[in-house]
């Protein structure tokens, strides 16, 4: 793969508009009715891949559009002959919210593989390659391409070194291609121009950049990184881009025409495609699943480090408590949670966890009451916390227990067939299995929906 990157200097882009596009700016509630119709032309743009699966598509799906995720995948690979399919995973947590055993991990990637994904973009919230290690291994066994991603923040512990030597080991692991994952578009061009280019120095794999235009900067950190040298980067068609979202697809291949970077996509097929997700994005609006809330620019962001999807989650939290008017007390409050909790970046489960602390402490006084998941970050349950913890804060939280030093997953004995087992009544598949067993709350009663099984009763009881 290397070898194509380094005689091929055109931009190389990955169009979000299946799966992070919506997920950043209407809650994941895009249906396949909705991308299937403009399916045969994203096949023909001529792509590096497509996203359209994983992050909270999984859950979204059953949850509030009453759709098989796996149905959906099966379907837009038909759909999708001639593209690359990505997907999001949040490595030893997959699609959930707790860490699973190694034996579920290596079935839920081989499923993945088997029904259509092709690259497997991998993360952990702690950017802690221990919990990466198994889905790495699974996914080059079953014979997808690993992209290997750090997400990206800034910190006193999180410099350009810290982000190299990851990306070092990462290559080392069997990674295909490195992507820095910033989430809250925090990497300002500048800073993205040098990591891109030191990155390039010490690896000998494509980078490919992922970002947001939360704080406005986002295409301007495509420019630069596309001058440093980045293979890849992560676009959304207009209709869903921008704001919360990635930046506009058509807008950098436009900027880009003619120069050596020049991605080679035609922007009248682009426009086509866009013309579509218009009556889309229009439906959404109509409906209320976009609020113009997600299109704006928030500098802001780059003080307090909250991303679009945290923000909303903070406000949803304030709103319950009849306290929205406190809203930037808790957002001064997330930086100083932060830092006693050892600088873990912002993103799926460690943004919810700390804001969630944050909400508590302007609420209710600092640390008079901790969180489970709090609890359980400080314990060292998700991971090694990247910079050094508050210790008396820790001692407050989980008194005298001991901390987790060993990878997490070290702990968990194999559960794939006792799941099986526990779900054996309404799991029809192994992908039933796998969804049963990363939302219990939801994927048993979706199923039985399903296949029509809502006269039965069947008592399921989840195995902590």
């Amino acid at each position: 793969m290397s070898e194509l990157f380094a005689t091929n200097k055109k931009l190389l882009i990955t169009d979000t508009i299946l799966r992070d596009a919506h997920q950043s700016q209407a809650a994941t509630r895009m249906k396949l009715e909705d991308m299937l119709p403009a399916c045969e032309i994203l096949d023909s743009i001529g792509y590096y891949s497509i996203e359209c699966w994983g992050g909270a598509t999984f859950d979204s799906c059953m949850r509030f559009l009453n759709e098989d995720p796996w149905e959906r995948l099966r379907t837009l690979r038909k759909a999708l002959p001639n593209t690359k399919l990505q997907m999001l995973l949040r490595g030893q947590n997959l699609l959930g919210y707790r860490h699973y055993a190694d034996d579920m991990v290596e079935a839920f990637c081989a499923k993945s593989i088997e029904n259509g994904i092709d690259i497997v973009r991998i993360f952990d919230a702690l950017n802690d390659i221990r919990n990466m290690e198994a889905s790495i291994k699974a996914v080059k066994k079953y014979g997808g391409i690993v992209e290997a991603a750090m997400s990206y923040t800034t910190s006193p512990v999180h410099n350009e070194d810290y982000f190299v030597d990851k990306a070092v080991i990462l290559e080392q692991m069997g990674a295909d291609t490195i992507c820095i994952k910033d989430m809250a578009n925090l990497l300002l061009p500048a800073d993205a121009y040098s990591l891109v280019k030191k990155l390039k120095e010490k690896v000998s794999i494509p980078i490919h950049l992922h970002t947001h235009n939360t704080t406005g900067t986002g295409a301007m950190v495509y420019l630069m990184a596309a001058q440093a040298g980045v293979d890849i980067v992560d676009t959304a068609l207009s209709p869903f881009a921008n704001g919360t979202s990635q930046p506009a697809t058509e807008s950098l291949v436009a900027t880009l025409r003619g120069t050596e970077r020049d991605t080679g996509l035609d922007l009248v097929k682009l426009n086509q495609a866009a013309v579509h997700f218009k009556g889309v994005a229009a439906k959404m609006e109509a409906a209320g699943t976009i609020s113009s809330k997600v299109l704006r620019v928030d500098p802001n962001t780059l003080l307090y480090q909250v991303p679009g999807g945290m923000l909303s989650n903070l406000l949803s939290q304030l709103k319950q408590a009849n306290a929205e008017n406190r809203m930037e007390e808790v957002l001064q409050e997330v930086p100083r949670v932060r830092k006693d909790f050892g600088y873990p970046p912002l993103v799926t489960p460690t943004s919810q966890i700390v804001g969630s602390q944050a909400v508590f402490n302007v609420l209710m006084g600092r640390y008079k009451t901790f969180t489970k998941e709090s609890k359980g970050l400080l314990r060292g349950e998700y991971g090694q916390l990247p910079g050094e913890v508050n210790e008396e804060i820790r001692k407050a939280a989980i008194g005298s227990d001991e901390v987790i030093t060993c990878r997490p997953a070290d702990l968990l004995e194999p559960e794939l067939e006792k799941i099986k087992s526990q779900y054996k009544d309404i799991a029809k598949s192994e992908e039933d299995v796998l969804s049963c067993a990363m939302f219990p709350q939801v994927a048993p009663e979706f199923i039985k929906k399903r296949d029509g099984l809502d006269a039965k009763e069947i008592k399921v009881e989840w195995i902590k």
